[in-house]
């Protein structure tokens, strides 16, 4: 089962009619919303900020559920200026400089962390205009990162947000194939001109609206 998630980038789209469930995991309870083919689960649900999301409920409710790979939408912004804010890119890692949940609070377990490279292609074709490639850099949020944070983060990574790391990580704890397509709705902090704001970056998923459901509905038709 194909299971969505999605955060400020699918704020203004029209979504497909899906039935609203509570789903109750060990970690507490998660709202997702259901359908035959694919569950959508919206992170920011409650209006909670990127720090306070509780990412193990809400991975474990898509578990629950019986998904067994991810396609995440993702808010991000540039670490490098040849990457322009409006454009569309599908990393192929990530790193984070703050902590990652985990489900293995009393068990030793390591997991090989990745992005699924079957997903990450699959992805690419169905979305030609996205970039394929590069290194998301997760932060811990809700501010926006330093100019001196972006210039040390711009060595190591292409983009910057404040989820997909958690999601990835936690997704394949849960035995669930992840891969994520990023919005790129700024210059990150003292790249670009305009100053940076949280009400500049809905504008942008506002005026992008349409074009993230037309890549949903293609993601959904294909894989689900």
């Amino acid at each position: 089962m194909l299971g969505i998630i999605g955060g400020t980038s699918l704020l203004f789209a029209d979504l497909p009619a899906l039935e609203k469930r509570d789903v109750a995991t060990p970690y507490g309870k998660a709202e997702v919303h259901t359908g035959e083919e694919f569950a959508l689960l919206m992170r920011h649900q409650h209006n909670l900020p990127p720090h306070r999301i509780n990412y193990r409920a809400c991975l474990a409710a898509l578990a629950v559920l019986g998904v067994d790979e991810i396609v995440a939408f993702g808010s991000s912004g540039s670490l490098k200026h040849e990457i322009e804010p409006g454009s569309i890119a599908i990393p192929t890692d990530y790193i984070s400089v703050t902590e990652i949940p985990s489900i293995y609070d009393f068990t030793i377990e390591h997991i090989r962390p990745e992005l699924d490279a079957d997903l990450v292609r699959t992805l690419g074709d169905l979305v030609p205009e996205a970039r394929v490639g590069g290194v998301y850099a997760q932060t811990r949020g809700p501010r926006i990162e330093t100019v001196a944070e972006v210039r040390a983060l711009a060595g190591v990574a292409d983009l910057v947000g404040m989820t997909v790391a958690s999601e990835a990580t936690l997704a394949l704890e849960l035995g669930m194939r992840f891969a994520a397509i990023c919005t790129v709705d700024n210059y990150a902090n003292g790249l670009g001109g305009e100053t940076l704001t949280y009400e500049h970056i809905l504008a942008v998923s506002r005026a992008n609206a349409r074009r993230t459901e037309r890549i949903l509905e293609k993601i959904v038709e294909q894989l689900a």
